[in-house]
């Protein structure tokens, strides 16, 4: 395997990793809350938007794993805000699945309102991810030819 290979193997197994923790969270929160033929048939159901986010997610780990390799010290606070932004809206793609157990606890306007807004809320999480992923997009290309530039200097003054 080239140099090139080797660089995007770490991000791409983080990325791989990441949705298929994504994909846990996702069918544990419903295991938990309406057993494990429940979670099965909702994935099922929501597999698009699903399958988008975590995807969307993913990407954004590759990215962000990518980028760290690239040394991009002067991104990090950047990078960990999108990625913080990206959570959150994974948080909020989840959140309506803890609708079912929310009435128990004696929250039911919170369980009433997470039901409503189902699908704009999976719909922000898209969003979400792919404000991310352009972001972190445009962070690799501004590490790049920063990388580029310095190794041009650098050049220029040992001669």
């Amino acid at each position: 395997m080239g140099a090139s290979g080797r660089a995007l193997r770490r991000p791409i197994v983080f990325g791989l990793l990441a949705i298929l923790g994504l994909l846990a969270f996702y069918l544990g929160i419903i295991t938990l809350a309406q057993g494990w033929a429940h979670a099965l048939e909702q994935l099922a159901d929501d597999r698009n938007f699903i399958g988008a986010i975590a995807l969307g997610f993913g990407t954004q780990v590759g990215l962000f794993t990518y980028l760290r390799r690239l040394h991009a010290h002067a991104a990090a606070g950047g990078v960990a805000a999108s990625t913080g932004t990206s959570a959150t809206a994974m948080l909020a793609c989840c959140a309506h699945h803890l609708a079912d157990i929310l009435p128990i606890v004696g929250l039911s306007g919170a369980a009433i309102f997470l039901n409503a807004y189902k699908t704009p809320l999976l719909w922000l999480g898209i969003l979400m991810n792919l404000i991310g992923i352009v972001y972190l997009l445009r962070k690799v290309r501004q590490q790049r030819q920063m990388a580029c530039h310095t190794s041009l200097v650098s050049r220029s003054v040992a001669s």
